[in-house]
């Protein structure tokens, strides 16, 4: 028994078999099924992650079948999501280029982060750790992200061009001024898709493979049309001088950051080794001082020497850092430069010259053609400008050229200096992705009736990332789309994943060539479509009208997401430092009512019911836990109590809803007891928690109070006090009408 349970804690596939030959059927259909739609979704989200298409196929193949096989969840299926790439994008574009190999290298290195804190999380069972970030600053973060993923895929859905800046929102507005220089066909080929897709959705027996049977009308259509025109051309072609001078400058001062770029790494490493060296001495001579005081000797002049060493290593440290910093200005100067030539060159519209065999082909500005001249018809424009070459476009952008094969097996490249940069990143989308993932296993396991674990669960997603890393995946989490076909195939075990990432793998190896010609504007149709359900405005307003306080932590999560990207993390962060914030405000102070005899006999809050306080005994309810933020104000409450009531010479304290106390307010309950019995006011207590008896037995406070001052109602301590000969007869707001039954001895007044 033991080792059943031990081999299904490692391998919890293992509790799959025997599988019945009638579910492995529906689970093998089930898994082509979910393949057949969420391809060009896999190729869609890599496009929104910065990433060539071909690595949403990736990160649909390896991480789909580890997170089935060591997941908890049976339908759950793991894969690329929008929120979780755009994250990606937002983390790795600050640091390098997007489509570059040195993005790429980041973007799988984020992965492996991603991977290990979800797997260390759940070996350590730390999966309540996502508790901290409250549904009101989730709820605001997607709603956000969503805006930004469908705003995100305008240059795609229009054929504009879209700069990629420090401030999202800026780029967005500046793509704006674009809108004249629409590409209609992209444009038309945008209208077509997305009518197609809410057509088909329309009809019950098309709806599931609606996303696919567009994807194969758009590529015929794109193939049969022309769809893409594109061209390559170096910078002399240009035949307009100014023009020339603008690209040939920008082409320049590209090479230049290139090489700046280049310089700066060597002179990081070169500073990673001064540090090294300059650490290694400082910690050799404050070990030398320490053995020359205990020795009580006078510095060597050995010493002497290794202290000359060591201002020389810091001086060095220092040296590099001050080129660093110079070189990184020049940098930042060149850039700046590049960024206004690349406004005026998206603007440049060519008409090329038709030309016999290879020659090259002159390009005139258009409506600048010399007399004689024809040209071959299109409208071209820089698409991009890369080792003093341009990139030319003059129709759709298409998906192009997909490498055929499985991913190779590829070592994320590890610097100290990348882990520091994408770390607080890493945690971010390690929490976002299992917050989705969590959320969705939950849903199909209150359907199918399957135990859900956690912490297993973030095992399986930390194992599907870290073994995607090695099989260039970018981070991924359980899939809202994926697992819902799973469920509604009819899925039954995590078989239907695996055989998901195996269908994909198919098209890896066989398929790609035909995906040559699926235009770009197709894959931002179905991106645009997906996230448009995570728009819920309602759910916002919903929050509000529940709570005010997680009201505001969404609509400030909301904002500042929007007004932070791309870094999409201060959203985050933001949200749950306020959702914090706000709630230890809120135990600060906690509600305190003064107790009152209702009509009906029931004790309840005087103020709010408009009841008269009573002569005898100030009956006070606290509701919260009692510790170190709200001790304080749970004291000045009482003092204000009893200084609003003189007359009476009882204070109850009324703890139904004191669920815990920590060292300040046991403190505080023993500053108030003596103070008020030197007071002459008889301070009682009536329905303290265990855990509170427990706190003051532990501490002695329980025998300084005395046992027969506290009553496990607070009708008991009131039938005690008016049982006293003094009060028998009074007519009490507090007193009840009749009063029977045993009742315990009150000590007398101080």
């Amino acid at each position: 028994m033991f080792t059943n349970k031990l081999l299904l804690r490692f391998f919890p596939f293992l509790s799959w078999l025997p599988v019945d030959s009638v579910i492995l059927r529906g689970d093998v259909m089930a898994g082509i099924i979910g393949a057949l739609v969420l391809v060009p979704k896999a190729m869609a989200y890599a496009q929104l992650s910065g990433l060539p298409i071909y690595f949403g196929l990736y990160t649909a193949f390896i991480p789909a079948i580890l997170g089935a096989l060591w997941g908890s969840s049976r339908q759950l299926l793991s894969g690329p999501v929008a929120i979780v790439s755009l994250m990606t994008a937002a983390a790795v574009t600050p640091l390098a280029v997007p489509f570059s190999d040195e993005y790429i290298g980041l973007a799988l290195l984020l992965t492996l982060m991603v991977g290990v804190i979800q797997f260390g999380m759940g070996v350590f069972k730390l999966g309540t750790l996502v508790n901290f970030v409250s549904h009101p600053v989730i709820l605001g973060f997607i709603n956000a992200a969503a805006i930004i993923i469908g705003l995100s895929q305008l240059d795609m859905l229009l054929g504009i061009p879209k700069g990629r800046s420090d401030s999202f929102l800026k780029d967005i507005w500046e793509m704006a001024g674009y809108l004249p220089h629409t590409h209609l066909p992209t444009l038309a080929m945008s209208v077509f898709a997305l009518a197609l897709m809410l057509g088909l959705k329309k009809v019950p027996a098309l709806s599931k493979p609606s996303v696919l049977i567009t994807v194969v009308l758009t590529i015929i259509v794109s193939m049969t049309t022309g769809y893409e025109q594109k061209a390559k051309s170096g910078i002399d072609q240009v035949a307009d001088p100014s023009a020339r001078e603008l690209v040939a400058g920008y082409a320049r001062a590209d090479q230049q950051i290139n090489a700046l770029m280049t310089e700066i790494t060597l002179q990081s490493g070169q500073l990673r080794t001064a540090e090294k060296a300059r650490d290694a001495l400082a910690t050799t001579t404050f070990r030398q001082k320490i053995n020359a005081l205990m020795m009580s000797d006078a510095p060597t002049t050995g010493e002497q020497g290794r202290a000359d060493e060591k201002d020389h290593a810091a001086r060095a440290v220092a040296n590099i850092h001050h080129r660093i910093d110079l070189l990184r200005v020049d940098v930042a100067s060149q850039e700046s430069q590049n960024k206004v030539r690349l406004v005026q060159i998206r603007d440049l519209r060519f008409e090329r010259a038709k030309t016999a065999g290879d020659e090259p082909a002159q390009l005139y500005l258009k409506g600048r053609v010399p007399a004689g001249v024809e040209t071959d018809g299109h409208d071209w424009h820089v698409k991009k400008i890369e080792k003093g070459e341009m990139r030319l476009m003059g129709g759709g952008d298409v998906v192009g050229a997909i490498p055929a094969g499985l991913p190779g097996f590829r070592l994320p490249t590890l610097t100290w200096d990348a882990m520091i940069s994408l770390l607080s990143a890493a945690f971010i989308v390690a929490l976002v992705a299992f917050m989705e993932t969590i959320s969705m296993a939950k849903a199909l396991a209150a359907q199918t009736k399957q135990r859900l674990d956690p912490n297993q669960e973030l095992i399986g997603q930390g194992v599907s990332n870290l073994g995607g890393a090695f099989f260039q995946a970018y981070p991924s989490c359980g899939s809202f789309t994926g697992s819902a076909i799973n469920l509604q195939a009819g899925a039954k075990t995590g078989i239907a994943s695996v055989f998901n990432g195996v269908f994909v793998a198919i098209t890896l190896l066989f398929l790609t060539p035909y995906l040559y010609h699926l235009p770009k504007a197709v894959l931002a149709v179905i991106i645009l479509l997906a996230v448009t359900s995570l728009i819920t405005p309602q759910a916002i307003k919903h929050t509000w009208k529940a709570s005010r306080t997680d009201g505001i932590v969404a609509t400030v999560t909301f904002v500042i997401t929007l007004l932070a990207a791309p870094h999409l993390d201060r959203g985050i962060m933001v949200g749950a430092g306020l959702a914090l914030v706000l709630f230890l405000y809120q135990t600060m102070k906690p509600r305190v009512a003064i107790l009152g005899r209702y009509h009906d006999g029931t004790l309840r809050d005087a103020r709010i019911n408009n009841l008269p306080a009573s002569n005898v005994v100030t009956a006070i309810r606290f509701d919260g836990r009692l510790y170190f933020a709200n001790v304080s104000y749970f004291e000045d409450a009482v003092l204000h109590a009893v200084a609003d009531n003189p007359e009476a010479p009882y204070v109850l304290i009324v703890g139904d809803g004191i669920n815990d106390i920590d060292a300040s307010g046991e403190e505080v309950i023993h500053h108030l007891f003596e103070r008020l019995s030197e007071n002459g006011v008889v301070m009682l207590f009536s329905g303290l928690k265990k855990q509170v008896h427990d706190v003051m037995r532990a501490t002695g406070l329980r025998d300084v109070i005395g046992e027969n001052r506290f009553f496990a109602t607070a009708e008991q301590a009131l039938e005690a006090i008016y049982s006293r000969a003094e009060y028998a007869g009074e007519d009490d707001p507090l007193k009840r009408p009749a009063q029977a039954g045993k009742v315990s001895k009150l000590p007398q007044r101080d």
